[in-house]
Parts: C-alpha cells; sequence; structure tokens
C-alpha cells in the first residue's frame, strides 16, 4: 500500500459497514453503468488467471468494488454485497454459528489485505465480515455518489434484532407508524436500518441492500433507467429523511439511491 494509497482511507469501527463490492454477471458492462451512472473511475486488479477484480474510486477514494461471477457462481444471483467491519473475523464467524447463523465462506486471508468471512443472518439475509490488512474499506462514504446507508430487508425482523445486537453489540431504535422503521447504532454512530418485507414488495428475499447518495434522486432515476436499469420503486419521500428510488442495474442488482434531508446528511 502506498503512503497516498493509505492517505485515502478512512477507519471504520468495528460494527460499522465498511464495504460494497458487486458481484455480476457482466463486469465491463456493470462498470460503464456505475461510472456513467455515478461517475465512478474503475480500476483492474488481475485476481488470478481468470478473475479481475475492479476497485471503483471517486475522485480518486475507493467507494466499492465490482468482479464478474465464474463458474463456480453461477447460481448465485448479481447483488451488492455489504462488508461489516470486524476485529476478528474468527471470533465474530464463530459467534454468528452460535447465534443461529450460517457461515457459508469460513474465514480466509485475502492476501494481506484482510480476512473475511460470509454470513448468512437466521432470518436468510447474506453479509460479509471484514477484519482490515492493509485496506480498511471505503475511502468515501456518505458524500455524494458513494455509499451512504445499509438496509435490511426481512420477514423476522424479531430474530434479526436478536441476532445482530448480540454479534455487534449494535442496539435496535424502531419507529412505529404503519411501516415501523428500525434503526441499527453501533454505538453513538447510526449503522443501518431495517424494514419487514411487506406484501406490496412482492417476493423479496431477505438482503442487506445498499443506498448511494446523490444530488438529485429524480435526474439519478431518469439517467439510470436511461443507461438501462429497471425501476422497482420510483422516486418518493420519507417525510424528514430524503427522496429515494429502488433500481436494478442492467445485469438485475438491486441497489437504492437518495437525496437526503440537510440533517441527515452527516449519517
Amino acid at each position: 500500500m502506498s503512503e497516498t494509497g493509505a492517505q485515502t482511507q478512512m477507519e471504520h469501527a468495528p460494527g460499522s459497514f465498511c464495504w460494497a463490492e458487486l458481484a455480476t454477471t457482466d463486469g465491463p458492462g456493470a462498470r460503464k453503468f456505475y461510472s456513467e451512472l455515478f461517475g465512478w473511475e474503475a480500476h483492474d486488479s488481475p485476481m488470478g488467471p481468470d478473475m479481475v477484480y475492479t476497485m471503483l474510486k471517486l475522485n480518486g477514494k475507493d467507494v466499492g468494488a465490482l468482479y464478474q461471477k465464474g463458474e463456480e457462481m453461477k447460481d448465485v444471483p448479481t447483488h451488492w454485497a455489504s462488508y461489516i467491519s470486524v476485529a476478528s473475523a474468527d471470533e465474530i464467524a464463530a459467534k454468528a454459528k452460535a447465534l443461529g447463523g450460517t457461515v457459508v465462506k469460513e474465514p480466509f486471508d485475502v492476501m494481506d489485505v484482510g480476512r473475511m468471512a460470509v454470513i448468512i443472518d437466521p432470518t436468510g439475509a447474506a453479509f460479509c465480515i471484514w477484519q482490515p490488512g492493509t485496506h480498511t474499506g471505503y475511502g468515501v462514504k456518505g458524500e455524494t455518489n458513494s455509499v451512504c446507508w445499509n438496509e435490511l430487508l426481512t420477514n423476522d425482523t424479531a430474530r434479526a434484532i436478536d441476532f445482530y445486537t448480540k454479534l455487534f453489540g449494535w442496539t435496535a431504535d424502531t419507529h412505529g407508524g404503519p411501516m415501523p422503521y428500525t434503526e441499527w447504532k453501533n454505538g453513538a454512530e447510526h449503522a443501518g436500518g431495517m424494514m419487514q418485507i411487506a406484501p406490496h414488495m412482492g417476493p423479496v428475499p431477505p438482503h442487506w441492500g445498499i443506498y448511494v447518495a446523490v444530488d438529485d434522486c429524480d435526474a439519478a432515476f431518469q439517467k439510470a433507467t436511461s443507461l438501462g436499469a429497471r425501476a422497482y420503486v420510483p422516486p418518493m419521500d420519507i417525510e424528514n429523511v430524503g427522496r429515494f428510488a429502488v433500481l436494478a442495474d442492467p445485469q438485475g442488482a438491486v441497489f437504492s439511491i437518495i437525496k437526503l434531508t440537510p440533517q441527515h446528511e452527516e449519517k
């Protein structure tokens, strides 16, 4: 890691979301789509004979990554994976199992970059854990055209609250109303959110989703659809939070965009 590389990194406290990674069926196509939509610059790194890992950057700072799925992942749908920073991948993976989670990829080293594992929570949503080595994760988060929020959609919010509060020490703050919403807090920091999958959403599997901050939700939505994205939720206002939309990229990976109201931009 060069000195300049180290300077663009942020510290991510254990229990905070630190990285987003797209597994896609068409690396070049996805790279073109996100570069045009968010202005991300793509930097390819060969990762063996048949694999390229593409770092996505915003103004020179790491904003996420993508790779094209190989044969061994042919049954895994295209998706954005959410990574959570941890002090020990081995300890958290063992704890996740004890709490009823499933470790689908046991902890392994990614060269000297970090150590990771892939876990499915007891409600069926997958996430990754990241014990940083030379790479801590995002170099930019929460600014326009970068990931600003992670959200769990699940069929069993009570089970999820039990699992994540015990696994990461998060606290769960649930706001009532017709559609209750839970905010996860990691100490004093906002870690993410959670909602029950509602019937009107259709056959949505439990999953962790990402939100990318934008300056203008409607303009970004129009641009995304003109670039081949599929609209799931057209631009809508959430009172005192912002205006958001849910889309799937041309390869089918779902993501959300949001224009936050000013008091929420510090998240």
